[in-house]
């Protein structure tokens, strides 16, 4: 079969306006909380795209760790090269898509630091793997072969044991969302795209969009 023969007829729901709440925050968790009910795999996974200062564009997945009505979290290596890129334009798209109920929600939106506190908080929730790994990796940098980071891995647990310290670079990013857009398939490609776009005076405008 050629790629371009590869299609699907998209028939599980429906989206309209009288479907989606008023507040794009409200309908997001709706969504989220029904995602995780439904048991799609990795249901906070999200495709993060940045733009270094030259414009080049960059995307690749995270895990959403938290959300409320101040916006989308997630937490990485600050010397990263999403790090660097988003220093220098501090904007951001996020990207969920739950093939299994045939949804997408784009995010769009600045990005700022969380407080030490938030994530302080945070690292020492996680798995102490994953905690030993953040000091051992230098995130996005050239490494001469496996073992080596293997080695910079033992070497960590080593040292820091049970109770290794959140590195000063490692932290959390919020995304402060102004536009969000919920995507339904729909048959013969007429899908349904509600998008809310936010106004200066911290409402939302709501609009159709053609698919």
């Amino acid at each position: 079969m050629s790629i371009a023969d590869l299609r699907k007829d998209y028939s599980q729901a429906s989206l309209s306006e009288a479907d989606t709440a008023a507040d794009p925050m409200a309908q997001f968790k709706k969504w989220f909380d029904e995602a995780l009910k439904a048991n799609v795999p990795e249901a906070n996974a999200m495709s993060l795209a940045t733009v270094a200062a030259n414009g080049r564009p960059s995307s690749r997945i995270v895990l959403i760790k938290e959300f409320d009505h101040r916006g989308f979290i997630w937490f990485t290596n600050y010397q990263s090269r999403k790090g660097h890129e988003l220093h220098q334009n501090p904007y951001a798209a996020l990207l969920f898509h739950w093939i299994e109920l045939e949804r997408q929600v784009r995010i769009e939106g600045r990005v700022e630091s969380i407080s030490a506190e938030e994530n302080d908080a945070y690292f020492q929730s996680r798995p102490l793997g994953s905690r030993i790994g953040a000091i051992a990796s230098s995130q996005s940098e050239p490494v001469a072969s496996r073992q080596v980071l293997e080695t910079r891995y033992a070497d960590a647990e080593a040292k820091h044991g049970a109770h290794p310290p959140r590195p000063a670079y490692w932290g959390g990013y919020r995304l402060v969302p102004d536009y969000i857009e919920f995507w339904q398939g729909r048959s013969s490609r007429l899908h349904d795209r509600i998008a809310f776009k936010l106004n200066a005076n911290g409402s939302w405008d709501r609009v159709r969009l053609q698919p």
